[in-house]
C-alpha cells in the first residue's frame, strides 16, 4: 500500500499563489500516474490536473493557464503550483496515485481563497 501525504494548503487572497506538495511512500512513484483532485461540500470530487509517469499533463479547463502540475521522481513528490487563485478554487485538494489496480488517495489539504 502506498501512503500519500499532502501539504501546502492554507488561506490565500484572490490573485495569490500556493504550492501543494504530495509525498509518496514506496518504490513505484516513478512509474505511477499522479493526479490532483478537489472537492467542495455537496459536490463530486473533480480532477484538477494529472501527470503521467512520462511527464504528460492534462488540466481541467477551469485551471488551464493558472495551475501547473509537476513531479520530482527523486523525491517521490508531486506538486501543484496554483497561481491567480480565485474564490471558486476553494476546496479540499487530494493527491492521487494510480498504477495498475492500485488507486491511493491522500488525506486532503484545505485551500481557501478569500479576502
Amino acid at each position: 500500500q502506498v501512503q500519500l501525504v499532502e501539504s501546502g494548503g492554507g488561506l490565500v487572497q484572490p490573485g495569490g499563489s500556493l504550492r501543494l506538495s504530495c509525498a509518496a511512500s514506496g518504490s513505484i512513484f516513478s512509474i505511477a500516474a499522479m493526479g490532483w483532485y478537489r472537492q467542495v461540500p455537496g459536490k463530486q470530487r473533480e480532477l484538477v490536473a494529472a501527470i503521467t509517469s512520462g511527464g504528460s499533463t492534462n488540466y481541467a479547463d477551469s485551471v488551464k493557464g493558472r495551475f501547473t502540475i509537476s513531479r520530482d521522481n527523486a523525491k517521490n513528490t508531486v506538486y501543484l503550483q496554483m497561481n491567480s487563485l480565485k474564490p471558486e478554487d476553494t476546496a479540499v485538494y487530494y493527491c492521487n496515485l494510480r498504477w495498475r489496480t492500485l488507486d491511493s488517495w491522500g488525506q486532503g489539504t484545505q485551500v481557501t481563497v478569500s479576502s
